[in-house]
């Protein structure tokens, strides 16, 4: 089981999403028994609720995140993740700073679903926004799990 961990900066908004749309995603393609999913924060008050915003944005997927409480990103979690998802370059080189032997396990979310540089752009910060704008920021993180899965699934039936 490989553990896949998505990081922002407080885990109340866009990780938290990541994560609950990532895990009802392998959910949904039964790949569930194949990867353990986490999500924590750069500068994260440990135990917050997620937004309220992520939360009705989540809903309006089907998916209840209602129950998550936020994380602090430590170096335990960091050595203990097979691949680690940023939301921005910011959030990459914070990780790489706290552990720089994760330098070849950190991407951001858009670096590592695709290959088109033009592509790779931070996942807009919602926070304090409307939850349309929350919405805004869940598609593009939806677009590129996408892919993600599909490479990932991939990755899975060469090994």
């Amino acid at each position: 089981m490989r553990t896949i961990l998505f990081v922002c900066t407080g885990n109340t908004c866009r990780s938290s999403m990541a994560e609950g749309l990532f895990r009802d995603m392998i959910n949904k393609k039964g790949l569930q028994k194949e990867f353990n999913v986490e999500s924590a924060g750069v500068f994260a008050a440990t135990g917050e609720s997620a937004s309220s915003q992520a939360i009705e944005a989540m809903e309006r997927q089907s998916i209840d995140i209602s129950d998550h409480k936020s994380r602090q990103l430590t170096k335990e979690m960091i050595d203990n993740a097979d691949l680690i998802l940023a939301m921005t370059n910011d959030h990459k080189r914070a990780i790489i700073s706290i552990n720089d032997k994760s330098i070849h396990k950190t991407f951001t979310l858009t670096e590592f679903a695709y290959e088109n540089m033009e592509k790779h752009r931070d996942i807009r910060d919602p926070y304090g926004a409307p939850v349309e704008e929350y919405e805004k920021s869940l598609m593009e993180i939806k677009n590129a799990l996408i892919n993600i899965i599909e490479k990932l699934a991939e990755k899975n039936e060469e090994e």
